[in-house]
């Protein structure tokens, strides 16, 4: 007796070839329905369709197809028990050896903006449905739901037979396949309707193994969406990204990106962002006029720490950038675009990751990030929020010039990436001294003030938090900062204010914090 496949799919590459093998290599009968059957009719492939199987035509539109006792009795049925196998005789059960199904594109239909009609009839039903049932059967019944297992289940049928466990693993694939699909239709019926769910719920396909994670005794996998974020950028040239190099890019990135991004040769004055980032903090950061200069300002910040950093920029890198930042030992370097003479210049560093991520390759704002912790996640909205200036207080009797307000927007927008305790001192739109990841602020003013030196006179602080004490003006004042910008909040704000007010020094309130642990 000839084996019997059910195929029924959506996406239809290398499906004629797959069902030719079948029919003519393993004596496959094949059964169909709706757009598939009529598909390898056309391509002269025998099939039995699944009303004339039944004998139940298509109602509904379409909506129902399969759900039928012969589909599902033809799966579900175990081949050993006796008791099934009294229910195959008398309700005339075929049995069905091999379910090849992947389901209506859900996900397309919502990236193109679909109306909520249109989405919901993509919805597929009976598709999960005989997905799971052979799923469930995995030892009498193989599943397929991707084109990417046509090849390799032909191979293993022509090694007489398929084993259990190769059976197991299509099962397993194809549980994860209805849970992705299932996810995706849940999170969009949360966004459309703004609903908050009991559980949090999301999926993300494997884009590959990595060699190693933080170190390299430990594994790690980079999972992600496609044609999104970092699993859309171009790589140009370089060593394949590590997991470090992920997350260093990220932060980078999202640092660059207060500065916007994409920008064209005709970008105001002072637009051009460069960040160099090390170990998840920024160790310099600028605004200029090119962005070279600002590399080159960045880089004059701390130049020993950003030894075997990342930098990213807000603009196109061209030949003059690429010969400032030939002369250091980089691990990645990413911006919208590069010219072709400053990839010529770069070449010369063959493990150099040069990354190219366009701005329509960039993830909307106000996701959510995702912390573990034993036992559970930790999930926050992203704090990509916009500062808005009008909301921040001049708090001081002094207030600061417009030059330093330009400095304190900039440090501010940098004190948002820095890890706290973070304190930013920054003048002419460029970083002179950053201190991150601290146990007491006024530890991280030491730190940043520190490396700063003589050229904080009439530069800026920066602070995430709130001042507990006026240690940390007071500190400042002794290096020369005219000007402060922080959250305010402290119980204690009024001696943060006296001390500024004693010194001539600008304060102002952001009212809102930006702590980044």
């Amino acid at each position: 007796m000839s084996p019997l496949a059910l195929v029924s799919v959506s996406d239809k590459k290398n499906i004629i070839q797959f069902c030719k093998e079948l029919v003519e290599k393993f004596n496959y009968k094949i059964l169909s329905s709706g757009g598939t059957a009529n598909h390898l009719i056309e391509a002269k492939i025998p099939v039995v369709k699944v009303s004339d199987f039944t004998n139940s035509p298509e109602i509904l539109g379409g909506r129902v197809k399969t759900l039928h006792p012969k589909i599902h009795g033809g799966i579900l049925a175990k081949r050993t028990d006796n008791e099934h196998k009294k229910d195959i005789v008398e309700n005339h059960l075929e049995l069905i050896d091999l379910v090849v199904v992947n389901l209506y594109p859900f996900k397309k239909t919502i990236e193109k903006g679909s109306k909520w009609e249109d989405a919901i009839e993509n919805i597929d039903i009976g598709g999960p449905s005989m997905i799971r049932s052979a799923a469930k059967n995995h030892k009498d019944v193989s599943v397929l739901v991707d084109p990417s297992q046509y090849q390799e289940f032909l191979e293993e049928s022509k090694k007489g037979g398929l084993n259990e466990s190769y059976k197991a693993k299509l099962a397993f694939e194809a549980f994860q396949h209805t849970a992705d699909y299932d996810t995706a239709i849940s999170n969009w019926i949360s966004k459309e309707k703004s609903l908050q769910s009991s559980k949090y719920i999301k999926s993300y396909p494997l884009i590959k193994t990595l060699r190693y994670g933080e170190n390299p005794h430990q594994k790690a996998f980079w999972y992600g969406l496609n044609k999104i974020g970092w699993n859309a950028a171009e790589q140009l040239q370089g060593k394949e990204l590590s997991y470090n190099n992920l997350l260093d890019l990220e932060s980078a990135l999202s640092t660059v990106l207060e500065f916007g991004y994409d920008q064209k040769d005709d970008i105001l004055t002072n637009k051009f962002a460069s960040i160099i980032l090390k170990h998840n903090n920024p160790c310099g950061a600028s605004i200029s006029n090119s962005a070279s200069q600002a590399f080159l300002n960045a880089l004059e910040c701390d130049s020993v720490s950003a030894f075997g950093g990342i930098v990213a920029f807000n603009s196109n890198v061209d030949s003059e950038t690429a010969i400032n930042l030939k002369d250091i030992f980089l691990e990645c370097i990413v911006a919208p675009s590069f010219d072709e003479e400053a990839l010529e210049i770069l070449k010369i560093k063959k493990n150099l990751r040069i990354l190219k991520l366009s701005k329509d390759a960039l993830q909307k704002k106000n996701q959510n990030s995702n912390k573990s912790i034993m036992g559970g996640l930790l999930v926050q909205e992203n704090d990509d929020s916009e500062d808005k200036t009008e909301s921040w207080i001049s708090v001081t009797k002094k207030n600061p010039s417009n030059k330093m307000n330009l400095d304190l927007n900039f440090a501010w927008k940098i004190c948002k990436h820095v890890k706290s305790n973070a304190i930013v001192i920054a003048k002419d739109q460029k970083t002179i001294g950053i201190g991150a990841g601290q146990m007491n602020r006024v530890g991280a003013a030491k730190i940043a003030l520190t490396a700063a030196k003589e050229s904080c006179s009439e530069a800026v602080l920066a602070s995430d938090g709130f001042f507990p004490f006026a240690d940390t003006v007071e500190l400042a004042n002794q290096y020369g900062i005219k000007a402060i910008i922080q959250p305010g909040g402290s119980l204690r704000d009024q001696e943060s204010i006296d001390m500024c007010n004693s010194k001539g020094i600008s304060m102002v309130f952001t009212q809102k914090r930006h702590f980044l642990h």
